[in-house]
């Protein structure tokens, strides 16, 4: 049955892969951005390029914007909530923004669903920041990475939610907005707190996509910061596993509705952000990787592995491709991109 999609920041990393996967397989969307993302223009002559014009509609507008979001969610059957603002160093200088763009801009389209007459399916893109630094937890330093000591498949839904940081605050405004949502006014909703995703058609920067942006350094030779000492942890997951997870949980919507999964590569595809993953990278490049060692930034989690057992078992979902194997393939896209950058 061909559904009608509305993908809030379609134009971006997640979005542009997401929309490429709907219209493949022939979905009516329509992409809802403020173009205000590096790399969304570039993205959508992409997806023109492979599609034709008139394959999607572009509706360019701000989630901050009630009426414009409103008259776009109406008669849409699902709507994918993946505009934000995604920068934590960004929301702690400019706070109200990111409190409008993520908290504000979710509930608006929560409320534009409720008032649809159609009851959307929606899936929102959270974040790992909800768990805060976790700082209470014990940590054991390994030789090149730190691990849990007490959570050997990592961080479940249950974990205490501590948001540190005003995107930590801002995102998890909206995800209890998403859940509530559903428990109140029957919308079906999935919210996703999402760990390190990473794959092509990613312009990461400094303080977001650090995957990405350190394959675009080393490709460019522009010069990488490591912020401690490397040693951190996290789950990565390819950009093609997350879409698996959102086509999952709309399939199956009648049993997860109203539920959060953590997503994420989980322990199988967690490596320390340069002890591990420099290496990698040295090894792709086939050349050293110059970098600079800065102080370790407020907050800093020395390990986030998200624990994917629930989304394993409910949503039949798990990932396919491995960090060595997409890392490949992110910088194939790099290499041969990189005009773009």
């Amino acid at each position: 049955m061909r559904r009608s999609y509305l993908v809030t920041g379609g134009a971006g990393f997640i979005g542009a892969n997401c929309v490429h996967r709907l219209l493949s397989r022939g979905e009516d969307v329509t992409i809802y951005d403020n173009l205000s993302r590096a790399g969304s223009k570039q993205n959508l002559t992409w997806l023109n390029h492979g599609f034709g014009k008139g394959a999607f509609e572009l509706a360019i507008g701000d989630v901050r914007d009630i009426e414009r979001l409103k008259s776009s969610v109406a008669g849409k059957d699902v709507i994918i909530h993946l505009a934000a603002q995604v920068a934590v160093t960004t929301s702690v200088e400019e706070p109200r923004e990111d409190f409008d763009i993520n908290a504000l801009g979710t509930f608006n389209v929560m409320e534009a669903a409720r008032i649809s007459r159609k009851n959307p399916i929606v899936i929102y893109a959270s974040t790992n920041k909800v768990y805060g630094a976790m700082e209470a937890l014990k940590v054991v330093e390994e030789e090149t990475r730190y691990r849990f000591a007490d959570f050997p498949y990592g961080i479940p839904e249950t974990f205490p939610l501590d948001f540190h940081s005003p995107y930590g605050c801002s995102k998890g405004c909206g995800d209890q907005y998403v859940r509530d949502y559903s428990r109140i006014y029957g919308i079906p909703s999935v919210v996703f707190r999402q760990s390190c995703i990473y794959g092509p058609r990613q312009f990461g920067i400094e303080d977001q996509g650090w995957v990405a942006w350190f394959v675009i350094a080393a490709v460019i030779g522009e010069p990488i910061t490591i912020y401690g000492d490397g040693k951190q942890v996290r789950d990565l997951l390819y950009i093609s596993d997350l879409l698996d997870a959102y086509d999952s949980a709309i399939i199956g919507i009648h049993d997860c509705a109203g539920k959060i999964y953590n997503i994420g590569g989980g322990r199988e595809n967690a490596i320390s952000i340069w002890k591990e993953f420099g290496l990698v990278l040295k090894n792709l490049m086939g050349k050293e990787i110059p970098i600079q060692i800065n102080d370790w930034r407020a907050g800093d989690q020395k390990v986030y592995i998200s624990d994917i057992r629930k989304a394993k078992k409910e949503l039949k979902w798990s990932p396919k491709i491995d960090v060595e194997t997409g890392i490949q393939r992110l910088s194939k896209w790099v290499i041969k991109s990189q005009s773009l950058f």
